[in-house]
């Protein structure tokens, strides 16, 4: 069944489902839900893009069948979950979808849990897996190449970490050019994500010794160099190098924080 098919039919049974049924025996929340769903459908059969305008409200009771108040709760769910904008005296839009409500989440889910660097040792886990299962569309698509930007901020990042500094926002500038490079929006969201998510509970976490700083420094510069010598399991030794001294610490924690 095609997009569009789905939301004819999920808009005829809403339209064709007894009043009972739509306003009355359902709760609102179960309403909203429903009204959600068509409206999802709605967007994606139409193929609309970020930007573009929705039907108006009262269209929308029309076509599904719902009350205006049911409308009006599944947009502002929508606006939410970042899948819709509405603009008083102007209308409701698709907004860009972008991971803002789950990054959101995660942050909150992060620091009110009873242990935090677990959490934050799934997070690192996490963009481990990414860099990784990534590693031979990086390589394809840097072999052969010379990234001076990338190049540059290496070498900030092992100067930094030579003078005992760290090097946040040249880690995340560094992995935002690496994800640039497949050309996947979605990845680079997850990636910038994932990121947001690890600094949120960093600061908590002890200061790493000198060292470490160093190996993971120059592990992004051996990123760098295999990715553009076309040398996959040289960059996946790299990552692993990279992650390795931030997971040995959080390892060695106890298993609770507070």
């Amino acid at each position: 069944m095609s997009p569009n098919d789905r939301y004819d039919r999920a808009a005829k049974l809403a339209h064709l489902m007894p009043e009972s049924r739509r306003e009355g025996t359902l709760s609102q929340s179960s309403r909203a839900e429903a009204t959600m769903d068509v409206i999802e459908q709605y967007i994606i059969s139409k193929g609309l893009k970020p930007g573009d305008p929705l039907p108006t409200e009262a269209r929308l009771c029309e076509d599904l069948g719902v009350s205006r108040s049911s409308v009006r709760e599944a947009l502002r769910q929508l606006q939410a979950l970042d899948i819709v904008a509405v603009h008083q005296g102007r209308g409701t839009f698709v907004s860009d979808m972008s991971l803002r409500p789950l990054v959101k989440s995660l942050v909150i889910r992060a620091s009110l849990g009873t242990d935090n660097f677990t959490s934050l040792k799934e997070v690192v886990e996490i963009r481990e897996v990414l860099d990784v299962g990534l590693a031979r569309k990086i390589v394809e698509s840097m072999e052969g190449t010379r990234h001076e930007e990338l190049h540059s901020i290496t070498d900030v990042m092992i100067a930094k970490a030579e003078r005992g500094e760290s090097f946040p926002d040249e880690d995340i500038a560094f992995h935002r050019g690496l994800m640039q490079s497949v050309g996947n929006a979605l990845v680079e969201q997850l990636m910038s994500a994932m990121w947001i998510i690890h600094m949120a509970v960093l600061p908590d976490l002890p200061a790493g010794d000198q060292t470490s700083m160093i190996a993971t420094a120059r592990a992004h510069r051996d990123m760098l160099l295999a990715s553009e010598a076309g040398d996959v399991e040289g960059y996946e030794a790299a990552v692993d190098a990279h992650y390795a001294p931030l997971l040995r610490t959080l390892g060695n924690l106890p298993s609770q924080q507070n």
